[in-house]
């Protein structure tokens, strides 16, 4: 499969990168820093880009046959919680708009339930400091539950 990675420079993204790689698949590395990426083969091409600039990201990633999504604004931002929400979105908007019908989202284990009805990051065991993000990635799971139809995942 052709493949559009974007986070493939991160600690998810880069852990999924080499699983690709090793799975033979053709990977588009879409990272804010394509120079850290650490993986040197023929199926890897690596490119810089914004995804907040929908038209731009929307063409990067048309033509393949998937996009994975491991987007992180960073976990030192101050402002993870709303730049995750909207970084998100926008991907979302910009692979309906390119055409491609498949998109899976990688993260918000914060979200998994460990008992009936009680998520991970609602415990009171769960680190401080990762709130604003896990909470920004469960609030998107829910919105993407409203949407699976039209985004094709079944």
């Amino acid at each position: 499969m052709k493949i559009a990675l974007i986070g493939a420079t991160g600690f998810v993204g880069s852990h999924v990168l080499t699983e690709l790689v090793n799975r033979g698949h053709e990977v588009t590395a879409i990272s804010r820093n394509p120079e850290k990426l650490d993986i040197d083969s023929k199926l890897v091409k690596s490119t810089q880009a914004d995804v907040f600039n929908e038209d731009e990201f929307a063409r990067i990633i048309e033509g393949h046959d998937a996009v994975i999504s491991a987007y992180n604004p960073g976990w030192t931002n101050p402002n993870i919680y709303n730049e995750f929400l909207a970084g998100a979105q926008a991907i979302q908007a910009a692979v309906k708009k390119s055409g491609v019908k498949r998109i899976l989202v990688v993260g918000g284990a914060g979200s998994l339930e460990i008992a009936p009805g009680i998520q991970l990051v609602d415990t009171p065991e769960f680190p401080e400091q990762f709130k604003p993000g896990a909470t920004s990635a469960r609030d998107y799971l829910n919105i993407l539950k409203k949407n699976l139809i039209w985004i094709g995942l079944f």
